[in-house]
């Protein structure tokens, strides 16, 4: 089968080239910015240093049901998060609370029993980052 694209002059490819190029150059400005930078989680406690050994990084997605609520837990080792939809109350055994909303962004506190229970109308959803350390549970439980 004969294509009609091979008779065209490789002038009018290379036009045809140039214009898809163009249309891919934005007249935009690369945006950043931190949406979080602290040495303390959000209920105050200074951040510890990292545990040693090898690193991990872990980028979780936690989705919450609306009503849901979360098993009380503590984390080992730093983690911070973005909420990207929805609403979370979380709660310290001691009575510490945080809302977080669409948006906000969370330094989580570390070695501290604690839930969170989505308090709004939708599914909430959090991206969450943990830097720990290779093979350690990100979450721990009580026994």
């Amino acid at each position: 089968m004969h294509s009609p694209f091979l008779a065209l002059p490789a002038f009018l490819l290379l036009s045809f080239a140039s214009i898809s190029a163009e249309k891919t150059h934005s007249t935009e400005q690369i945006k950043v910015e931190t949406l979080t930078k602290q040495q303390q989680s959000w209920n105050g406690a200074t951040l510890p240093a990292y545990p040693k050994g090898q690193p991990e990084v872990r980028i979780m997605r936690f989705t919450i049901p609306a009503g849901q609520t979360l098993p009380i837990h503590k984390h080992p080792y730093i983690n911070a998060g973005l909420m990207i939809k929805g609403e979370l109350m979380v709660e310290t055994e001691t009575g510490e609370t945080l809302h977080i909303k669409a948006g906000d962004t969370i330094v989580e506190v570390l070695n501290t029993w604690h839930w969170g229970k989505n308090v709004g109308k939708e599914a909430a959803q959090i991206v969450v980052f943990y830097a720990g350390v290779k093979d350690q549970a990100v979450t721990l439980k009580p026994e």
